[in-house]
């Protein structure tokens, strides 16, 4: 039990490392060695008081182990970065693809590991991400086809790590720290770029070319299949290959988890070979010479390893893996093992390994479910029939569960026991075994077996996802509540009285519940009547506003659409529910372009929205998602909470429409409050600014101005900008952007008017809270500083 409280201490120290705004100094650890020297004399003593002391000291030096641990880890993974002035710039390297490439329909994207950099004093580090695009002006020529263990030579432009930065929304820039990735960059266009090896002889690359030989062999086989990406996800662990529909009905029941290649696939297919080998060696009448049970675990060791390697040693996989490893090498020792112990070691491991590996969601759901596991197949909470340990563990897995999928995700599947019920034995003992059989040459047809099995798995799964409450969402619970419902449920799952293996149970066992009740019933704050909540969110080249009064939502436009995903999808959708945003009582959708529009659907599909106004043609499908839609027209206003909204342009939304004038069309929304006011001009250019400062006048005064056209030089004439005089001007642009905004002219123009100014690629998300007499102003970036993050904004150079 106290490995597994230490390994703790160490996994707490390499988070609380992570939450840090700069890395510390490495020398700070020597202050752990009279802590340890301290702990090692009190052990000595034979007084209760010393050892409960040492015991607590030793917990302290785990934490600041892993604290520093990471912290170096840090420092040696930063320390290879890209210089700044060779972003943008045409590089030529040469290197490998270490692992499968990720295809969509007009582009690939892969990781490669640089060898050498053959432009002269440029720097690159070790391993980046690219992109490679398909050239859209040489009709007929596809991409080159590349797999992993190739050397190929490349012309690339790069950029530092950089992702949006909004609250509740995945940190991509820590993503890729985690897998390593210190710059990203897609492959330019020229006859310099080529495959100078065809394979690598590095015994890595020889499994990633196994793996993507076997994701090739099953896309052909099953190229009409709409479940092929689930058999490969199943088979080598691509989970990319899985479309986002899909994903939808393994997250509503709560069956995600299957599809990642799990210690249950890693033990049943080494429990399959350990079955199989004993028999064997008992027939050949070995056994004499080397007992069966020990010759059939090596056997189950060595193909689980396999494998593994073949799944891409994915946080779960090690977790199985390296439990399986301590458990045969003690069995071999002839050792008696307990399976918590074990799992603290490998808890450890997995860290001391990995720093990494806790920013990961994966490695949280793998390690406590195999922790709740363990809890009820060791009798803790009582003994039972195989039928009824079934139920408990599912039972068990969904409770211990909760408070970690609410944090992670804000929601959690109410169907899950059952779809698991239906979903672990069918996937488990027929599909993959089938799926991984057809690997074997020859043997392909059993691939068209596993996917009728899982075909009617699907269905099941997608009809126990489309009923009522199958899934509960809400806002994303302070950390206090998610500690007092973990303690909860221990507690809850604590043995219930005599006949358990104890002389007593455990009192009270139903106090746990109440301990989880602050986890549903703890609030965000909302706003006040007459204040107005306003978060510009970091959607990259694009636009996305969120405005809450007291009892109402508005979201402006919907951030731009990218390949077969969208940032309605990954941005606006968490960062709703995160703030507990269940309905959206009007969307307004400026004009038609993708920067603006692009993750409308996506909203629209999964929250309930009242309004759509939008200056967007009538046919047009964001329209038909909502029965009360109209277009934005110049006059039209309402009240919510004390807070005014009306709308200032287009005045004919439908003549502009008619002239594809889809910028000067853009809806012009205006809020005020006691507290101050907002313009959200959409892509205006200066020919309807000037009939704006006709049609409003001074009205057009504002505290707060969403730059209109994200600060182009087409926008934002020097008579507008003077008359809206805005106090705090913001620039909704994406890093780097490839159009150039902001315009250096426009940045001075609001400089020259003693504008305040944000912008969302250095600041990301920008927070504005128009609340007694002033506005408060945040940036997300600056709140939720992290060290891997570069420093942009004044603030952050200040500091």
């Amino acid at each position: 039990m106290l490995i597994g409280i230490y390994s703790l201490a160490f996994v707490f120290g390499a988070v609380w490392l992570l939450q840090q705004p700069v890395l510390p100094e490495i020398y700070w650890a020597i202050g752990l060695i009279p802590i340890v020297l301290a702990a090692l004399i009190l052990s000595r003593l034979q007084f209760r008081f010393s050892v409960l002391v040492s015991r607590f000291l030793l917990f302290v030096v785990m934490l600041g182990a892993g604290f520093f641990w990471t912290a170096l880890s840090a420092q040696m993974r930063l320390a290879d970065s890209l210089p700044y002035e060779w972003e943008g710039k045409d590089i030529v390297v040469t290197g490998v693809v270490p692992d499968m490439p990720q295809f969509a329909r007009y582009s690939m994207r892969f990781r490669f590991d640089v060898e050498q950099v053959l432009t002269p004093d440029a720097v690159v580090p070790a391993r980046i991400q690219l992109s490679w695009y398909r050239d859209n002006r040489r009709k007929g020529i596809a991409l080159p086809h590349i797999t992993a263990g190739e050397r190929w030579r490349l012309t690339v432009r790069l950029k530092r790590p950089h992702g949006s930065a909004n609250p509740h929304v995945l940190d991509y820039e820590a993503r890729l720290l985690e897998r390593n990735v210190r710059a990203t960059g897609y492959v330019r266009a020229g006859q310099d770029n080529g495959r100078l090896v065809a394979w690598d002889s590095d015994p890595h690359y020889f499994f990633e070319r196994k793996r993507d030989g076997i994701r090739s062999h099953f896309q052909h086989y099953l190229a009409e299949y709409p479940y092929a990406g689930v058999l490969i996800a199943l088979v080598v662990g691509d989970q990319r290959a899985i479309p986002s529909e899909q994903w939808e009905i393994f997250t509503r029941t709560g069956t995600s988890h299957l599809m990642a290649i799990s210690g249950s696939h890693i033990t049943l297919v080494a429990g399959l070979v350990f079955l199989l080998a004993y028999w064997v060696w008992r027939r050949v009448g070995l056994a004499l010479w080397l007992p069966a049970r020990k010759f059939a675990l090596m056997c189950g060791l060595i193909v689980a390893i396999g494998y593994a390697l073949l799944a891409g040693f994915a946080v779960p996989v090690k977790r199985a893996l390296f439990m399986m490893i301590i458990i045969v090498v003690a069995f071999w020792g002839n050792q008696r093992v307990r399976t918590l112990p074990v799992l603290g070691w490998v808890l450890l491991l997995v860290v001391v390994l990995d720093p990494w590996s806790v920013i990961a969601p994966g490695f949280w759901l793998s390690f406590a479910a195999v922790a709740l596991i363990c809890l009820v197949v060791s009798g803790r909470i009582g003994r039972s029939s195989a039928v009824t340990g079934w139920v408990r563990i599912q039972w068990a897995i969904t409770l211990g569960l909760f408070p970690l999928l609410l944090v992670l995700f804000q929601q959690i599947s109410l169907i899950s026991p059952v779809a698991n019920a239906v979903a672990i034995p069918v996937i488990t003992l027929v599909i993959v075994p089938l799926a991984l059989l057809a690997t074997i040459p020859g043997l392909e047809f059993l691939l068209l077996v596993a996917h009728s099995f899982l075909q009617i798995t699907m269905a099941v799964l997608q009809w126990l996802g489309e009923l009522p409450l199958a899934t509960w969402q809400q806002h994303a619970p302070p950390l206090w509540t998610v500690i007092t419902a973990t303690i909860g449920v221990i507690w809850l799952l604590l043995p219930g009285g005599p006949g358990l293996g104890v002389s007593a149970g455990f009192p009270a066992r139903w106090l746990g519940i109440l301990a989880g009740l602050p986890l549903f019933l703890v609030f965000p704050e909302k706003p006040a009547a007459g204040e107005l909540w306003l978060t510009v969110l970091d959607v990259g080249q694009g636009l996305s506003v969120v405005l809450r009064t007291r009892n109402h939502t508005l979201l402006y436009d919907t951030g731009p659409k990218y390949g077969d995903s969208d940032s309605g999808k990954y941005v606006i959708l968490p960062f709703l529910r995160g703030e507990g945003i269940q309905t959206l009582d009007r969307m307004i959708v400026s004009h038609a372009d993708s920067d603006h529009s692009g993750g409308a659907l996506s909203i629209l599909t999964s929250v309930k929205t009242g309004t759509l106004l939008a200056s967007i043609a009538a046919d047009h499908p964001i329209r038909q998602a909502v029965p009360d839609n109209r277009y934005c027209l110049a006059g039209d206003s309402w009240w919510w909470d004390g807070v005014h909204f009306e709308i200032l342009h287009p005045l004919e939304p439908e003549s502009l429409l008619q002239k594809r004038k889809t910028n000067e069309s853009s809806c012009v929304l205006k809020v005020t409050t006691s507290h101050g006011s907002v313009l959200l001009p959409g892509d205006i250019g200066q020919k309807t600014e000037a009939g704006l400062l006709q049609y409003a006048g001074t009205s057009l005064a504002s505290s707060v101005l969403i730059v209109p056209h994200h600060g182009s030089r087409s926008s934002s004439s020097e008579a507008f900008v003077r008359q809206v005089d805005p106090d705090y001007a913001i620039f909704a642009v994406g890093y780097r952007s490839r159009f150039g905004h902001p315009h250096p002219e426009i940045i001075e123009r609001y400089q020259a008017q003693d504008s305040q100014l944000q912008r969302s690629d250095h600041d990301g998300a920008v927070l504005l809270r128009f609340v007694r007499g002033t506005i408060k102003v945040d940036t997300w970036r600056k709140l939720n500083r992290r060290f891997w993050h570069d420093k942009w904004s004044a603030a952050d150079e200040a500091d």
